[in-house]
């Protein structure tokens, strides 16, 4: 897919394979494909209904391989783009009433690799049903997919800080005799504890991780 906007028509898809059948959508989706960087591709995108935009533009949102974006259309043909990055994503839901969807996002805002940030919303209300769901669907996934990499990230530092104990694995770590990393056994014991809580180890992870730790006082 190119990453500028192309010409199109009202009978032919865009990159995403949804149909475009209003004329009046063309140039905001235009205007969405060429805020795409190179080698980011637009994988669903959702239009806020007439029915919800009696006193504005519509609303279109358009979820790529990097990111959300929603674009508003101004006065004079301007528009208003606003953007989520997928690592930023808290917590997203959509809910389908009768004459539309609405989509809620939670995220962070200046969020580094391994957390930290201010919690923001945006909603997004009358959408279409079937446009909203594709979307919604793509952002579960992007959702899922980075707190996994956060996982496995916490997982590393923790390792790190435990001597490198690889979980699973009775393997010495550096090889035989080799000693700890240094760090207080009662801090590193409380973040493993707090990793369980929260579902980023299993149990028996945080019992191998316990075992090595008490060991090595």
């Amino acid at each position: 897919m190119s990453t500028s906007a192309q010409p199109s028509s009202p009978n032919s898809p865009p990159p995403t394979g949804q149909v475009v059948t209003d004329p009046h959508l063309i140039p905001v989706l235009q205007h969405l494909q060429s805020l795409l960087i190179p080698g980011e591709k637009l994988e669903a995108y959702a239009v806020q209904r007439r029915l919800f935009a009696l006193t504005h533009r519509r609303l279109i949102i358009g979820a790529t391989s990097g990111r959300l974006i929603s674009v508003t259309r101004g006065l004079f043909g301007s528009f208003h783009p606003v953007a989520v990055r997928w690592q930023d994503l808290e917590e997203v839901r959509v809910d389908v009433g009768t004459f539309g969807a609405s989509l809620f996002l939670k995220f962070l805002s200046n969020r580094d690799f391994a957390g930290g940030g201010q919690t923001m919303s945006s909603v997004f209300t009358g959408l279409r049903k079937d446009e909203a769901e594709r979307v919604y669907r793509i952002c579960q996934q992007q959702d899922q997919a980075w707190r996994e990499k956060r996982r496995v990230r916490e997982l590393e530092e923790l390792r790190a800080k435990s001597g490198g104990v690889q979980i699973g694995s009775t393997a010495s770590p550096v090889g035989a005799g080799a000693a700890p990393s240094d760090g207080d056994p009662a801090a590193r014991l409380e973040r493993a504890k707090t990793m369980l809580e929260q579902g980023l180890i299993s149990d028996s992870e945080y019992e191998s991780l316990k075992a090595k730790i008490v060991n090595s006082l």
